[in-house]
C-alpha cells in the first residue's frame, strides 16, 4: 500500500543512511522499525493511572487532558504568560 508519512528532516537523512549503509530500500527500514515499536508496545501492559481531585468538581468544561497544547493554552489564560 502507498502512503504519504512527513518525518524530520535528520530523521530522514538517518533513515536513508541505515538504509543504504544495511542495503534496504528506505520502505523496508521504515517498516521494520514501525514493526519493532508495534511488538514493544504488545509486550508492554498497559497502566491505569488514577488522578485524585481534590476539591471543585473535576475538569472545567473543554479542557482535554489528552491535549497538553490545550492545556496549557487554557492554563496561560487564568495565570498570563509565563
Amino acid at each position: 500500500m502507498r502512503t504519504t508519512i512527513r518525518l524530520n528532516p535528520r530523521l530522514l537523512a538517518e533513515a536513508k543512511k541505515l538504509a543504504a549503509d544495511t542495503n534496504r530500500s528506505l520502505t523496508k527500514v521504515v517498516e521494520d522499525a514501525l514493526r519493532e515499536v508495534v511488538a514493544r508496545r504488545r509486550r508492554q501492559p498497559r497502566r491505569t493511572v488514577s488522578l485524585t481531585i481534590v476539591g471543585g468538581s473535576g475538569v472545567n468544561p473543554g479542557i482535554d487532558l489528552d491535549d497538553s497544547a490545550a492545556l496549557l493554552a487554557a492554563m496561560e489564560v487564568v495565570r498570563g504568560p509565563a
